[in-house]
């Protein structure tokens, strides 16, 4: 049975259109709909219910060491307050999961994990939790709102102290006061946009939405759906598990090789990567210059010759032409190169395009 966030009685009298997500009831988009909620976010400002996600705790003396030998990512030069992303692997180099790294001190950090796989990925680091060290899955401790957008800045101001907001990408400031309540704010987010992520105690977490939603009106601020989400994080060119990544997929493979570092100290699945650094295949985009909107799993053809498959595709709002995300073989992945989409029983046209699609400026 589908969990509800603290935030389901707030998307109901909006009159959020609810579906089950990832073990729990979230709008997939509200009244306004997908196009204007990603409009909002592209050009003001839009929020999200992000409670779904999973909250791990890392803590004891030995967390480095341990953090260390279980993500791809390098965390030894990380310093307080700052977040970093990285994939987990199994020992065969696949994806078990990608994941942010907030580091609170040299013995706590919390790792943010996608929501479908916490429980796997909770297993998977209590069983390699060795000296020093403590795992702690405290999700239900923490609940999540994502504000996104050109205007999140000048909504923050407005709820809280303009030195408590982080000004830099991917730092985030403990024991800030939000709407009068505590939390930890980041700068990060999932749409390619200017914006932060606020975490916050489950019994305040509807004060803050509400007053979000009240300060934000002047800014042209409006809660947004899992389906605008998928769109801005497609735009964005960002993988999304289950799609882009998995068990299977390494991340060099993913086009995520700034995230492995394999000239730190041994950690799982290095050894692995190592040999399948020269992967035959490798993610692209490809924009869709016929007349059709490529989903995930169509054959992807260059000429007569089956070249690779979609994970996601869908028309892009802000962009205004259809795109898909597909793994295709590397001696076909140059930029320019014209392919054959298969939707349904037609082929159509495409090209391969630089990732990401819609860049910040």
């Amino acid at each position: 049975m589908e969990k509800k966030t603290p935030l389901y009685e707030c998307h109901i009298e909006r009159k959020g259109k609810i579906v089950p997500f990832a073990g729990y009831l979230l709008p997939v988009q509200y009244e306004t709909g997908l196009v204007a909620e990603h409009m909002a976010v592209r050009n003001e400002v839009g929020i999200f219910d992000v409670s779904h996600m999973g909250e791990i705790l890392v803590e004891g003396e030995g967390a480095l060491d341990y953090i260390q030998k279980l993500v791809t990512n390098d965390c030894s030069k990380m310093y307080d307050g700052q977040v970093k992303y990285s994939p987990l692997c199994n020992e065969e180099g696949g994806t078990i999961d990608d994941l942010l790294i907030y580091r609170f001190n040299n013995n706590k950090y919390i790792f943010v994990v996608n929501a479908a796989n916490k429980d796997k990925d909770y297993k998977w680091m209590k069983s390699k939790e060795g000296k020093d060290v403590v795992i702690t899955d405290i999700s239900d401790e923490i609940a999540l709102i994502a504000v996104q957008g050109p205007n999140s800045n000048k909504v923050l101001r407005e709820l809280m102290d303009e030195s408590q907001i982080p000004n830099k990408y991917y730092t985030f400031t403990e024991n800030a006061l939000v709407a009068g309540c505590q939390t930890f704010v980041s700068m990060t987010g999932y749409t390619g946009e200017l914006g932060y992520e606020i975490y916050a105690r489950p019994e305040d977490v509807v004060t803050i939405w509400n007053e979000l939603i009240n300060k934000g009106a002047d800014y042209g601020l409006i809660p947004c759906g899992l389906g605008a989400r998928d769109t801005l994080r497609l735009e964005a060119g960002m993988p999304l598990y289950g799609h882009e990544l998995g068990e299977d997929i390494t991340p060099i493979e993913a086009d995520l090789g700034f995230s492995v570092k394999l000239n730190k100290d041994d950690f799982i699945g290095k050894v692995a990567l190592e040999v399948k650094k020269e992967s035959k295949r490798t993610r692209v985009g490809i924009k869709i210059t016929g007349r059709g909107i490529a989903r995930e799993d169509c054959k992807v053809y260059f000429e007569d010759k089956e070249i690779g498959i979609t994970t996601s595709g869908t028309h892009l709002p802000y962009l205004g032409y259809a795109a898909a995300m597909a793994y295709v073989d590397k001696e076909y992945s140059s930029v320019g190169t014209k392919v054959l989409v298969q939707v349904r029983k037609k082929l159509i046209e495409g090209e391969i395009v630089t990732l990401p699609f819609y860049k910040r400026t």
